[in-house]
């Protein structure tokens, strides 16, 4: 039988600490990516579009990621594409994450004034100037706060990846406590590998709402 000492736990934890960190990056700007095409797409006047960006939209946000992670890693092998389990969490989270951050955004540009779009066309402005000049600079700085909160839930989101197989944080976790028989030491030490990631995080959206005045 393998002895673990309390170094082997910290450091194997840290060890797939890294791994949860490389997850959350890649589905936090792969789903940016995807979230500001959607969200193109969604600021057109075409039914079509406007109407397949809703659907998506909605199937992601009403769906369990935990269903679409199954769906990601065993229902497309059944389509004869067989994808790892890091390629399968970096596709269902990305999705995921897109689906929210294309709302939040689309959120932050109604809320800016009508008088905006009113005063841009007063001007001559067409419809890409508005967005490039006047809509898109307010909108990011209406969205920044927000958007670096919900990175927060894209952290904690990798740790159902662990249920396909993918040896992140939480998996690790259950694999060192199935060793050592010590639930207590190793996911408290889990949580406070997550506190250490998700509390920066956390401070710094509210340092930016505060910054930014989003409020007022």
């Amino acid at each position: 039988m393998v002895e673990f000492t309390d170094w082997d736990i910290f450091r194997n934890l840290a060890l797939a600490a890294r791994w949860t960190v490389l997850l959350s990056i890649i589905a936090f700007i792969g789903g940016g990516m995807v979230a500001g095409i959607m969200l193109m797409l969604r600021m057109t006047k075409n039914v079509l579009l406007v109407g397949l960006v809703r659907v998506y939209t909605e199937v992601f946000q009403g769906t369990p990621l935990l269903m679409q992670l199954f769906l990601a890693f065993f229902g497309l092998s059944l389509l004869g594409i067989d994808l790892g389990a890091w390629t399968a969490a970096s596709l269902a989270l990305t999705l995921f994450t897109s689906a929210y951050l294309c709302e939040i955004w689309r959120g932050c540009i109604d809320s800016l004034p009508k008088g905006q779009w009113e005063a841009s066309r007063t001007l001559g402005l067409n419809y890409f100037q508005t967005m490039r000049y006047v809509i898109v600079p307010q909108s990011i700085r209406v969205a920044t706060a927000p958007t670096v909160g919900f990175s927060v839930q894209v952290v904690k989101n990798t740790a159902l990846a662990s249920i396909i197989g993918f040896v992140e944080l939480t998996k690790a976790g259950t694999m060192l406590n199935n060793a050592t028989f010590e639930p207590f030491k190793v996911f408290a030490l889990v949580a406070l590998f997550y506190f250490a990631i998700c509390y920066p995080l956390t401070r710094y959206s509210k340092y930016l709402e505060r910054k930014l005045n989003v409020a007022g």
